[in-house]
């Protein structure tokens, strides 16, 4: 592998940002399509193949395609699925250990220290800042969940904010129709308009009928799970 398409899948990696490795099996064609920074691809790609890897930019694993003759293997090169939880509630301290047994990356936001605290949430990655402070260097790719559980407009709008002008497969904020009616006008003075706001799942979760915090949590992270399938589909 050249030197420089090595570099650039560090970069990638490092980033947390899905790649693909494409290489030509009957050919010596060789380059990296990555979500930002594709600059220096080799001339003459087929065009085929280069909408076959970015296709393939929202899937894992690997597959080999046939165009004109020629054979190719796309290697997507992706880091885990991430969960942002942004408010440290009972509903997140029953959501938080059923993501990351379901293999999601999980990191909790709120700037409450004395609710989000390594005693209520053992072993997470906790950010005690405010989401308008910390999210615009967080990479929120196609990968990226994120709930906003805090009933605090001030800590769950400015989340939804960043949510809304990013790539996240999955936008879900917690609060009754009306509240959400509330919230959608609120946003939509930021200039979002329908289709955008249509993104954001709420009331959040599939309508399972529990109303504990564990059944609240399990209807957050099948929805989680069904639009992240929906979305590779």
């Amino acid at each position: 592998m050249k030197r420089a398409l090595l570099e650039r899948l560090v970069v990638a990696q490092e980033s947390k940002r899905p790649a693909v490795l494409v290489r030509g099996l009957s050919n010596p064609c060789q380059f990296l399509l990555a979500i930002e920074g594709n600059n220096g691809l080799p001339e003459n790609i087929p065009a085929e193949v280069l909408r076959s890897a970015e296709q393939a930019l929202r899937r894992d694993g690997a597959r080999t395609i046939e165009v004109g003759g020629e054979r190719y293997l796309l290697q997507t090169l992706s880091s885990p699925y991430r969960l942002l939880v942004i408010g440290a509630v009972h509903i997140a301290q029953a959501l938080i250990p059923m993501a990351g047994a379901a293999g999601y990356d999980v990191q909790l936001i709120d700037p409450r220290a004395a609710f989000a605290t390594p005693g209520r949430f053992p072993g997470i990655d906790i950010v005690n800042r405010w989401p308008q402070e910390i999210m615009g260097g967080i990479p929120l790719t196609s990968r990226t969940a994120i709930v906003t559980l805090s009933h605090d407009a001030k800590i769950d709008e400015p989340a939804l904010k960043a949510a809304l002008e990013s790539e996240a497969f999955y936008i879900g904020a917690l609060g009754s129709r009306n509240n959400h009616a509330k919230r959608l006008e609120r946003l939509g003075a930021l200039g979002f308009n329908d289709e955008t706001l249509a993104r954001i799942a709420g009331p959040i979760g599939l309508p399972l009928g529990g109303r504990a915090p564990a059944e609240i949590a399990v209807s957050i992270l099948a929805q989680i799970i069904q639009s992240r399938y929906r979305t590779e589909a």
